[in-house]
C-alpha cells in the first residue's frame, strides 16, 4: 500500500496525546498534547519532528474531544501533515481494557465500539475517555482505518491458572472477574526488544519485565508470551507505585468501611489515589524521595525500602514462574532513569545470578543496553519503552495485513 503514516491518539478523560509516525522508515513526524480540555486554560503543544519546524504552543478554551481533535489536524496541517493526507493509513487508538474478548489490534466498527463501552465497569477511568476519541477520530476521517490496540492484550496469553482469582468460579464468571494485566503495549515492546538486544529470538527468551512509573507493573514472558503480570482487574493491583497501593490484604477494605466509617468511594480514592509513594511519605517522585534520603528523612528511606522490597519480590516469584529467566528488563520513567531503584531491586539476589555494574548502571542514555557484568548468568537491562511505536506498529501491521 502506497500510504504509510499512522496517527497514533491516547485519549484520556481531559486530554488527548498523540504522534504521528511514517511507517516505511520508522520516522516520527510529529508529536503533541491536548490537556485541560473543557477548561478555559486548555493548552496544546505541538511539536515537528521532521522537517526542522519550530515547536507551537497555545492557551485557550477547548470545549471537548471534538475540538481538540480538530485543534491537532490544525496543527499538523501547518506543517504539511493534515489528517485529510492520502499518506495517512490509519489511526491508532490506545484502549486500556479490552477484557477477554480482543486478544490482538483489531479495526473498529459498531460491535467493537459496542464491546468496548460494555467493559467500562472495569475500567471506568479509562474506557469511556478512549471511546471518545475513537467516535471524533471517525467523524473526522470515516473513510479511514481506525484501530484499536489494547493495553491488555499481551497478557490474554497468561494460563488459567495465573488469570484466575481463587473465588467462586460463577461469580467471577458473572461479573468477569479475573487478571487482566496493564501496560500490554509496553511489555510487549520492551520483551521483544530485549531479545533483539540479546541477539536473540523473542522466542528464545524469558524476560521479567519491570515497568516502572507512577503507574508501574511487572511481567513474566516466556518466549514471547506473558505467563504472569502483577496488575489484575484494575491497575491497581501488584508493585507499590506512585500513588496506588499495589497488593494489599481485601480485608483491609472491610475494615475501613467497618471501622473506619468510610465509603466505598472513599476506599477507593485513599487506594488509588492517596496511598504508594505519596500515602507512604508525601511525594511520588523518585528523584524528591532520592534526595531526601540523602538528607537523612526517614519517612523517604522507608518508602523506598518498601517500595523495593515488594519489587524483590516479583523478581523473586516471576523467577520461580519462568524457571529459567535470560534477562530482566528496566524501563518507564523510574526503570529508565533511577540508577539507585535498578541496583536496590537486584541487590542480594546474586546466587540467582543477577547483578548490576555500579559503572554501567550510572550510565544514562536512551538506547537499550546491558548494566550487568559480562560474565553475569542473567543479562539485566535498561530498555526504553516506546508504546506509541508500538501501537503505530500494530496498527499499520493489521491494515496491511487487512488490504
Amino acid at each position: 500500500m502506497s500510504a504509510t503514516r499512522v496517527l497514533v491518539l491516547n485519549s484520556g478523560s481531559s486530554s488527548v496525546k498523540y504522534q504521528l509516525l511514517d511507517m516505511s522508515d520508522g520516522i516520527r513526524l510529529a508529536n503533541g498534547l491536548v490537556e485541560r480540555i473543557g477548561e478555559q486554560t486548555s493548552r496544546l503543544k505541538h511539536t515537528p519532528l521532521a522537517g526542522g519546524g519550530e515547536g507551537r504552543e497555545w492557551t485557550g478554551p477547548i470545549a471537548d474531544h471534538d475540538a481538540a481533535l480538530k485543534a491537532v489536524a490544525e496543527e499538523l496541517a501547518k506543517d504539511g501533515l493534515g489528517l485529510d493526507s492520502p499518506e495517512l493509513a490509519a489511526i491508532g487508538h490506545r484502549v486500556v481494557h479490552g477484557g477477554k474478548s480482543f486478544t490482538e489490534p483489531t479495526v473498529v466498527d459498531d460491535r467493537v465500539l459496542a464491546e468496548i463501552e460494555r467493559l467500562i465497569p472495569v475500567a471506568p477511568l479509562h474506557n469511556p475517555a478512549n471511546l471518545t476519541g475513537i467516535r471524533t477520530a471517525l467523524a473526522l476521517r470515516p473513510d479511514l482505518p481506525q484501530v484499536a490496540v489494547f493495553d491488555t492484550a499481551f497478557h490474554t496469553t497468561m494460563p488459567e491458572s495465573a488469570a484466575r482469582y481463587a473465588i467462586d468460579v460463577e461469580t467471577a464468571d458473572a461479573h468477569r472477574i479475573r487478571r487482566y494485566g496493564f501496560h500490554g503495549t509496553s511489555h510487549a515492546y520492551v520483551s521483544r526488544a530485549t531479545a533483539k538486544l540479546l541477539g536473540r529470538a523473542p522466542e528464545e527468551v524469558n524476560v521479567i519485565v519491570l515497568h516502572l512509573g507512577n503507574g508501574a507493573s511487572a511481567s513474566a514472558v516466556r518466549g514471547g508470551r506473558c505467563v504472569d503480570t502483577s496488575m489484575g482487574l484494575t491497575p491497581l493491583e501488584g508493585l507499590v507505585m506512585g500513588t496506588r497501593s499495589g497488593d494489599t490484604d481485601p480485608a483491609v477494605i472491610f475494615h475501613l468501611a467497618r471501622v473506619g466509617g468510610m465509603s466505598i468511594d472513599e476506599i477507593d480514592t485513599l487506594l488509588n489515589k492517596r496511598s504508594g509513594l505519596v500515602g507512604l511519605c508525601g511525594d511520588n517522585d523518585m528523584r524528591e524521595i532520592r534526595r531526601r534520603i540523602d538528607e537523612g528523612d526517614a519517612r523517604a528511606k522507608l518508602a523506598f525500602d518498601i517500595y523495593i522490597h515488594r519489587l524483590k519480590k516479583y523478581i523473586g516469584a516471576y523467577y520461580a514462574v519462568l524457571g529459567r529467566v535470560d534477562a530482566v528488563a528496566f524501563t518507564a520513567g523510574v526503570g529508565e532513569n533511577a540508577a539507585e531503584v535498578r541496583a536496590a531491586a537486584v541487590a542480594g539476589l546474586e546466587t540467582l545470578g543477577l547483578a548490576v555494574d555500579g559503572g554501567l548502571n550510572a550510565v544514562r542514555g536512551d538506547e537499550p543496553r546491558l548494566i550487568s557484568p559480562a560474565d553475569a548468568r542473567v543479562a539485566v537491562a535498561v530498555v526504553p519503552t516506546d508504546e506509541e511505536l508500538e501501537i503505530a506498529t500494530q496498527t499499520y501491521a493489521l491494515v496491511v495485513r487487512t488490504n
